[in-house]
């Protein structure tokens, strides 16, 4: 069997992790290389990417992401030395183009996805392979509020367990994860996977910002007590917090004036916490895109940090937010901050 996977095994990636759902769409196939060149030449073993990427999403360039990391798997010969992550896309009703709608996480759709992602990676295993969302309706991008609903037509969680228990034992995945999930969710992952012998989830990726910190409202404790490390991404709230779109700002080629539905991090509680936290930053001399990145990379619970950039500058400075280490004054700023503007953007 080829690259066996362990129930439980010793997850360790690099605190940033670059994302790469810019590659195809903002960032050409030059760029990602010399993103991918710089992160890796700077200690980031860790890349994420999804089969729905780039965003936005297209029937266009859907799987370019991953084409891209292959390409550059192939030319630099580093597979061995990558850990890598992909998604497997749930339902939508605006990704039917993705193998024409059959994105249910059954047995058939799975495996479909996988192959597709392992051709464009140029690789035949996914250090860790995540379900992008869940499958039923819930709370997640932002939705809030409680609606019942029956479901009828919903893969099981123990079927798509078992699905990803059946590709570990091909050698296809070394770990498996969730992503954009809840509580509930979580717990029974982690149940059916003692019940029924079943490979162990070693990562949730969910948003988690200065601007959204409800992961620490019953996730944070499954981390602490399971070891479900928290990929963070969204750790700059689609940018805002860099301050670039403060005072109706839209700076040229940024994700917003390009690009519609992007303003989950943007309203006006959003915009005001975000003036507090950039001018606390400039007080304690330090940077505001750093000082946010450093906030979450300093949490307990966080196995790494995603970052995304389009441009060179962006992701130095990104790295470089391993560098800084926060005060305790400074985190006792953040926190009086936070009482007073909780959650403004979840």
């Amino acid at each position: 069997m080829k690259n066996p996977v362990q129930k439980n095994t010793f997850f360790n990636p690099s605190k940033i992790c670059l994302g790469t759902m810019t590659f195809g769409e903002q960032n050409s196939l030059s760029d990602a290389f010399s993103q991918l060149d710089y992160a890796f030449d700077n200690g980031i073993n860790f890349i994420d990417t999804a089969e729905m990427y780039p965003i936005p999403v297209s029937s266009k360039t859907q799987g370019s992401s991953e084409e891209y990391i292959g390409k550059w798997i192939k030319s630099r010969k580093n597979r061995e030395n990558v850990i890598l992550a992909s998604k497997v896309t749930g339902p939508s009703p605006r990704l039917i183009h993705i193998r024409k709608g059959a994105t249910k996480f059954n047995k058939k759709d799975i495996y479909d996805a996988i192959d597709g992602s392992l051709k464009r990676l140029c690789t035949d295993y996914i250090d860790l392979y995540q379900v992008h969302w869940p499958e039923r309706n819930t709370n997640n991008f932002g939705k809030l509020g409680y609606n019942f609903f029956e479901e009828k037509h919903s893969t099981t969680i123990l079927e798509t367990l078992e699905v990803l228990g059946n590709l570990a034992e091909e050698g296809k995945v070394r770990h498996i994860g969730i992503s954009n999930e809840t509580s509930w969710g979580l717990s029974q992952y982690l149940k059916l996977a003692e019940s029924h012998d079943l490979p162990k989830l070693v990562t949730i990726q969910n948003p988690y910002s200065l601007l959204n910190r409800s992961y620490e409202t019953g996730l944070s404790e499954f981390s602490h007590h399971e070891n479900i490390g928290l990929l963070a991404y969204s750790p700059l709230g689609f940018g805002v917090l860099t301050g670039k779109y403060l005072n109706s700002k839209m700076p040229k080629n940024s994700r917003r004036e390009l690009f519609d539905g992007y303003d989950r991090y943007s309203n006006n509680q959003g915009e005001l916490e975000t003036l507090k936290y950039i001018k606390l930053a400039k007080e304690s001399g330090l940077d505001s895109t750093q000082m946010a990145l450093a906030f979450v990379l300093g949490q307990p619970f966080v196995t790494s940090t995603i970052i995304g950039a389009t441009t060179s500058e962006q992701l130095r400075s990104n790295i470089d937010s391993l560098n800084i280490k926060l005060s305790q004054d400074v985190i006792q700023e953040i926190e009086v901050i936070h009482k007073k503007y909780p959650n403004p953007c979840p």
